[in-house]
């Protein structure tokens, strides 16, 4: 299964067109997904200054969903894994994410070692953790793939899960 990934993830690359992936600038950037919604690359409390809905749509009137309620969506969950699992040497992935919030290079390897999936292990060790803090972590690598599918989340699937409790002032 995981060679089968593997191998997907190597043919989705090879087919990407490199000059599609340079900018102006000459940064690589991350391949976006078609099928997402666009999303801005304002942060959730960006958002909710400038709000078209005066502060009362499903981003602005929710309690801020942690990586802990995030676990509990196997879709989710496996979306992100799908994402963030994969080692290439020009895309970052958990292991960076894991060694910026402090994560040592003893557990990394650790974590590599494990039959379970890495991206699940680090989320797991970071449950307390804000969605938002993982979207605005996301976003220093340049994975705009990933925030699209965490903002999507926020947006459409954590407030239909009744948690509209109290307005939050990210």
């Amino acid at each position: 299964d995981e060679e089968y990934l593997t191998d997907q993830v190597t043919l989705e690359i090879a087919s990407v067109n490199i000059k599609t992936l340079t900018s102006d600038s000459g940064l690589i950037q991350q391949p976006e997904d078609k099928d997402t919604q666009s999303h801005s690359d304002e942060s959730l409390s960006d958002h909710k200054k400038t709000c078209k809905e005066n502060g009362t749509c499903s981003l602005c009137l929710f309690r801020a969903p942690t990586i802990s309620d995030m676990l509990n969506d196997e879709d989710l969950l496996y979306t992100v894994r799908l994402k963030l699992d994969p080692c290439h040497p020009t895309v970052k992935n958990w292991r960076n994410l894991a060694s910026k919030w402090g994560m040592t290079y003893d557990e990394l390897c650790f974590l590599e070692q494990k039959p379970q999936s890495p991206t699940l292990e680090f989320l797991l060790r970071n449950s307390d953790r804000t969605v938002e803090q993982l979207i605005d972590l996301c976003k220093f690598y340049k994975r705009i793939d990933v925030v699209k599918v965490l903002l999507k989340w926020v947006e459409e699937e954590w407030p239909k899960r009744g948690n509209r409790t109290y307005q939050n002032d990210f």
